[in-house]
């Protein structure tokens, strides 16, 4: 037996759009692309700006935040502040530099080829000259384990906390003078929190 499938035929309406209803649908395409252009280029410019910000983060103007409490009062826990890579460093700059894999903060007391020396109360003589420190709040002999007086070496930097007690710094052969090619730069400024914001000295 043979088996017949029969289709039915359905009549098709085809209506042909007007010359409005195309400009208007090829408008609108051309305000999608136009859209998708602007989106790609914001986004193309935004992740531009984020490198470069990232970049200049990193190599002109490192951002670091402050832990510990050796540079209190002046630089206190939790604080964000800013620092710049400088020719040459003098006494009382506070500089960030690395150590053992992370960054610290001090600040300088001499330079190459200087003597560094302190008494028992906590004065602290550079070449057999008192140097004022008004951001010293609690003058202390602190930890040290070095002859005095010490000479600083050649291209190095002789750095202190102010909280003289407790900070652990180039009184100490474990940490010692800094080589100037490890330092980060010079920190000048306090941008977090809000609050605190504002020039370092």
């Amino acid at each position: 037996m043979s088996i017949v499938t029969r289709t039915k035929a359905k009549d098709l309406e085809y209506v042909r759009p007007s010359a409005g209803e195309i400009s208007d649908v090829l408008k609108v395409h051309k305000r999608r692309r136009q859209l998708l252009r602007v989106l790609s280029s914001t986004i193309g410019g935004l992740l531009t700006v984020a490198a470069i910000m990232v970049l200049v983060a990193t190599f002109v103007f490192p951002t670091l935040r402050i832990y510990g409490t050796s540079m209190t009062p002046t630089l206190v826990e939790g604080q964000v502040v800013v620092s710049y890579k400088a020719d040459s460093y003098e006494t009382g700059d506070i500089v960030a530099f690395y150590y053992n894999n992370k960054i610290l903060v001090k600040r300088v007391i001499c330079g190459p080829s200087d003597w560094f020396d302190m008494q028992d109360d906590g004065t602290v003589y550079v070449n057999r000259q008192k140097i004022d420190e008004p951001y010293v709040t609690d003058e202390g002999f602190g930890k040290c384990d070095i002859d005095l007086p010490y000479q600083v070496p050649e291209e190095q930097f002789f750095v202190m906390g102010d909280q003289r007690e407790s900070s652990i710094d180039s009184r100490m052969a474990q940490i010692g003078c800094v080589p100037k090619d490890r330092i980060v730069g010079r920190v000048f400024l306090r941008v977090w929190p809000l609050g605190s914001a504002g020039f370092v000295s």
